[in-house]
């Protein structure tokens, strides 16, 4: 085999997350028969049917590459295997999500949405087509549960990967998508999107709205410090523990002399447990509402 076939099918897999389509390997001048031998002798392996992984491992990104190639010329990667993309969120296990409206086949490891998407909701990212960051947006909204697109929603805004412009837009095209009406709740909230990196942060935001408290900054930064929640009106930071956090001499002596900071900064710095944000609800939201109303006589 030559050198120069060698090359091209190379470039081609280098610029492909290490995946080819049966199409491209002939176009690079292999024969039907001899893709066949590389796959029965285990040099290529087949990850679609059509769709070759031709270096030894898998890299980042090779599942939604593949996903896209052996879903068509028009498939783009959406929904979750689109948010890690856009750094919007982590990326998941199971099957990957594509958009591929012509697409009538079914292949496992494949989840395959058939709707029509508009020229300008798709686009591609390193180098793998998929769905715009707002359109992304869009369409996990319609399969995540609310307080976790919340979530992603305030982080790509604090980002700058989506506006909310290009998103106001967006749902005005699809009023009457499931994912439009969660987004446009979360945007009429009190203090707008929150942005949360725990299931605690999450579970002490619901419940300052759940008592009507005023809405605090969320993961904001006071001097060197990063603060889970910050009144900054009252002066008051609150820092949540997580279900899994687990004191230890080195952790709880930094907490301390970052919350000696904090309160030098002139804040009131509160610690609650995961705990008293879960089955304390009640009384955690006294215990907030009475440091807020404090703070406010003080004024």
């Amino acid at each position: 085999m030559s050198r120069e076939i060698e090359g091209r099918i190379g470039e081609r897999a280098g610029g492909q997350y290490g995946v080819v389509t049966r199409s491209q390997l002939v176009a690079a001048g292999l024969s039907p028969s001899a893709v066949d031998r590389r796959l029965a002798s285990g040099r290529y392996r087949a990850v679609h049917s059509g769709v070759y992984l031709v270096l030894p491992f898998p890299v980042q990104y090779t599942r939604e590459m593949a996903a896209a190639l052996a879903s068509g010329p028009d498939a783009v990667a959406s929904h979750v295997s689109a948010a890690p993309l856009w750094n919007m969120r982590a990326e998941a296990d199971g099957p990957v999500d594509v958009i591929a409206p012509g697409n009538r086949g079914r292949r496992r490891g494949i989840r395959v949405h058939r709707v029509q998407l508009p020229v300008g909701e798709r686009t591609v990212r390193q180098r793998i087509p998929v769905t715009t960051p707002a359109r992304t947006l869009l369409d996990l909204a319609g399969v995540l549960e609310a307080r976790e697109v919340e979530a992603v929603l305030a982080r790509a805004e604090r980002d700058g990967v989506v506006r909310r412009d290009e998103l106001g837009k967006l749902l005005e095209r699809h009023p009457g998508q499931r994912g439009a009406r969660v987004i446009r709740r979360i945007l009429q909230l009190p203090g707008g999107p929150g942005l949360t990196r725990s299931a605690a942060e999450v579970e002490l935001l619901a419940l300052v709205r759940e008592a009507g408290l005023p809405p605090p900054e969320c993961n904001v930064s006071v001097g060197r410090y990063e603060v889970d929640f910050l009144w900054r009106k009252a002066r008051i930071a609150v820092e949540v523990d997580g279900f899994r956090y687990h004191s230890t001499r080195p952790r709880f002596e930094g907490d301390r002399r970052r919350d000696a900071e904090l309160v030098a900064a002139g804040l009131t710095v509160l610690r609650l447990a995961w705990r008293q944000v879960t089955a304390e609800r009640v009384a955690t939201a006294v215990k907030l509402g009475q440091a807020l109303a404090r703070a406010g006589s003080r004024e």
